[in-house]
């Protein structure tokens, strides 16, 4: 496929980007930025949550992982959609009626200003370590299949993509956003149906025979059995509640869009019809993954992990497979990384910065402000994303969760124990209970096999411990105090 070809296919969907941005962006101020005049559609906040949810890194990760780990991962999907649920019903209601425009200011009417800062610190690590990641995986790709030809450098290429995005979200945000995503979604989701027809019809199967297929290849189990296997199921469904109340409940890029939505009841339908669709969305990856490793077999090339769907869709399929491949996964990739950057710029200006607790601050200055902190997360993106290609990996999709189950750790513990109790806390305390806990939990995973005596294993159920010793420490600094608790 002509990378020449490719590029023009690339740029011209990039226009039309640029159009729908500039359609939606006007009259934008701050709110729209932010939280998009809490008047947005949820049925296209649903839609455009889903390429939120599953970014380049599911499109690409998750089928080239099913030679490893069979369809496992719908195990953690069955958790995602319990998470779902969790969220519509306790965190949602409970930042509606503080009408929030940054969530981690319930830390603050909850338990402290320490408490509050921290909390969206860790959501501006969380978000910068797993968006880059996620970026670098589409970057690469891209490098690889177009720019590389042109002697275009790798951080030259990843300073282009951004300034992309920084161009269609600098001035409409969360407003904009609602609307890209849900054409970058239908694109992404059209893209992955179009290359499973493609591949049934080039091997001469229909649904039920290649799920045969898989099935004498040991592609299609679902649920393991062995407790002491990091891929059990009860580790991972509870695992993937705890990843999605975590990444997406308390995380200020997934709920900006969420209490974006005009009521509290649109904005729980979003969140369940969410939910459902992610169900059908991951099991449909899944299946693409097992027929792309058919389709290898088939042609004797010995292909997996995140190389495979790539290679097959640039260099072993027809020309409009490939322009297919590259369409959907931009379209895979924008919405996790303008949603993520936006994200970053309203937590920074709004929870680090304290913009709308300065009421003398005038509206101008204030979108000044925000307007050099975008650019900065830009600058910020960059520098991340080159390290991710001097480290790199053949599954990025591990390397994402295994920070999750770091980062979003104390996020998790400050939130529970926010909640589920009615203790007030030594504030100035927090951020140190907050870094403990992580450390300890490494040094946990690090030992497992000395403590365990190599017959257990932690897999992603280390969010949760992580978030229970943060639970644990942040009991320890509290103290029972009178009267009702705000949420």
């Amino acid at each position: 496929m002509s990378p020449a070809l490719l590029f023009t296919f690339v740029l011209a969907y990039f226009v039309l980007l640029l159009f729908v941005a500039w359609r939606t962006s006007k009259g934008s101020d701050n709110e729209s930025f932010f939280i998009g005049n809490r008047n947005s559609n949820w049925m296209l906040v649903a839609f455009g949550m889903i390429g939120t949810s599953l970014s380049g890194v599911t499109f690409v990760s998750v089928p080239g992982a099913v030679s490893r780990e069979s369809f496992a991962y719908f195990q953690i999907t069955l958790g995602y959609f319990i998470g779902y649920i969790l969220i519509a019903f306790v965190l949602l209601p409970l930042y509606y009626r503080l009408q929030l425009t940054s969530i981690y200011n319930y830390l603050n009417e909850r338990l402290g200003m320490k408490s509050y800062k921290t909390g969206a610190g860790f959501f501006i690590l969380s978000r910068v370590l797993g968006a880059t990641a996620r970026l670098y995986l589409v970057v690469n790709i891209l490098q690889e299949a177009i720019l590389s030809s042109f002697h275009v450098p790798f951080w030259l290429t990843t300073l282009i993509i951004l300034l992309m995005i920084l161009l269609y979200t600098y001035e409409g945000g969360v407003k904009t956003i609602v609307w890209t995503d849900t054409l970058q979604t239908t694109c992404m989701l059209g893209g992955m149906v179009v290359c499973v027809i493609y591949i049934l019809h080039s091997l001469n199967l229909n649904l039920p025979e290649a799920m045969d297929a898989m099935h004498a290849r040991g592609y299609s189990k679902i649920f393991f059995t062995d407790p002491d296997s990091k891929l059990f199921f009860v580790k991972q469904i509870l695992a993937g509640v705890f990843i999605t109340l975590t990444m997406t409940g308390m995380d200020q890029e997934m709920m900006q869009k969420s209490i974006s939505v005009r009521t509290l009841k649109d904005s729980q339908k979003n969140m369940v019809v969410l939910g459902f669709i992610m169900l059908f969305v991951i099991f449909l990856f899944l299946f693409l993954g097992g027929l792309l490793h058919l389709f290898a077999s088939a042609a004797n090339l010995n292909l997996t992990g995140d190389k495979l769907f790539p290679e097959l869709a640039l260099h072993h399929m027809p020309k409009y497979i490939s322009i297919i491949f590259i369409i959907a996964l931009i379209s895979a990739l924008f919405p996790s990384s303008d949603g993520a950057i936006t994200a970053l710029t309203a937590s920074f200006c709004i929870d680090i910065l304290g913009i709308n607790r300065n009421q003398t601050l005038p509206e101008a200055r204030r979108k000044k402000i925000r307007q050099r902190v975008h650019l900065v997360f830009i600058f910020v993106f960059l520098v991340f994303v080159i390290v991710y290609k001097w480290i790199s990996s053949d599954s990025m999709i591990g390397i994402i969760l295994k920070v999750a189950a770091y980062t979003y750790g104390p996020l998790l513990g400050l939130f529970s124990f926010s909640i589920l109790t009615r203790r007030k806390l030594r504030d100035h305390l927090v951020p140190l209970v907050c870094i403990i806990a992580p450390l300890l939990c490494f040094l946990l995973e690090t030992y497992q096999d000395f403590l365990f005596g190599g017959k257990f294993h932690i897999g992603l159920e280390l969010l949760v411990i992580n978030g229970l010793v943060t639970f644990a420490g942040l009991y320890l600094i509290s103290y029972r105090r009178s009267g009702s608790v705000n949420g």
